[in-house]
C-alpha cells in the first residue's frame, strides 16, 4: 500500500541528494518517477539539484497548482511508480490533501523532502495539530526504533528540554552522559524512540507538566 512520506532535516543536510538517489533507484530498474520543485526555488534553473553536482530536471508547483490532477493524467498515460518533491515546506495545505489522494486513489507513494520550520523556528503552512498528530504517528513505533538526525544538536535540545522539564531525571541524567560523550569526541546518535518518550518535550505533550508549559 502506497504511503505519503516527510523527510525532513536542516540546510546542508543532503535532502536534494536523497532525493536525486531514491528516483535514479527507481529508474534503474526501469521504474517511472515524476520530480517536482518549488517554482519560486530558481536557484537551479528549475531543476533539482545538489551540491555534489547531481541534478534532474523537474516539474513545478505553486499556490493554486491541482497536484492531483497532473499526476493522475501522468500516471494514465504511463504508470508512475513514486512522486518526489523537492522544497516541501513550501507545499500549501491544498497541496498536501491532493498528495494524500495521490497515494489513496493511485497507490501512487509520494516522497516530499524538506525543512520542518523556518530559521525563527516557526512552522510553515500547516497546523501544531497536524506535527502533533504526526509525532503520534512516530510514537506508535518500536522504543527500538532508531533515528539518524543530520545533526549534533543534542546538548541544545536537552537544555530546552529541561527548561520544559527542569525536574525530570531523565533528561538530568541524559545530559550528563552525552555531555561525557562529546567530551571524548564521540557523537550522542543515532539515538532511540525510547529514550526520546522520556526526554524530548514534543513526545511528551500527554505529559501534565509539559502541557501547562505549553499554555
Amino acid at each position: 500500500m502506497a504511503k505519503l512520506y516527510f523527510y525532513y532535516s536542516t540546510m546542508n543536510a543532503g535532502k536534494s541528494t536523497a532525493l536525486l538517489q531514491a528516483s535514479h533507484n527507481y529508474g534503474e530498474r526501469g521504474m517511472r518517477t515524476l520530480v517536482y520543485t518549488a517554482r519560486l526555488d530558481d536557484r537551479a534553473g528549475g531543476r533539482v539539484a545538489s551540491r555534489i553536482g547531481i541534478s534532474a530536471d523537474a516539474r513545478h508547483f505553486e499556490p493554486g497548482h491541482d497536484l492531483h490532477a497532473e499526476i493522475a493524467a501522468e500516471h494514465a498515460r504511463e504508470p508512475l511508480a513514486c512522486v518526489l518533491i523537492d522544497e516541501a515546506q513550501f507545499l500549501t495545505t491544498p497541496h498536501v490533501r491532493q498528495l494524500a489522494r495521490v497515494v489513496d486513489e493511485l497507490d501512487v507513494p509520494v516522497l516530499c523532502y524538506g525543512l520542518r520550520t523556518d530559521f525563527l523556528g516557526r512552522l510553515f503552512e500547516g497546523s501544531p495539530a497536524q506535527m502533533l498528530a504526526s509525532l503520534d504517528k512516530l510514537a506508535a513505533l518500536p522504543d527500538t526504533t532508531r533515528f539518524y538526525p543530520a545533526h549534533e544538536y543534542t546538548l541544545s535540545n536537552l537544555k530546552f528540554a529541561l527548561a520544559v522539564e527542569p525536574d525530570n531525571d531523565e533528561i538530568q541524567l541524559r545530559q550528563l552522559l552525552d555531555q561525557k560523550q562529546i567530551a571524548m569526541g564521540l557523537p550522542t546518535l543515532p539515538t532511540e524512540l525510547g529514550l526520546e518518550k522520556t526526554t524530548n518535550p514534543f513526545m511528551r505533550s500527554h505529559v501534565a507538566a509539559v502541557r501547562q508549559q505549553a499554555s
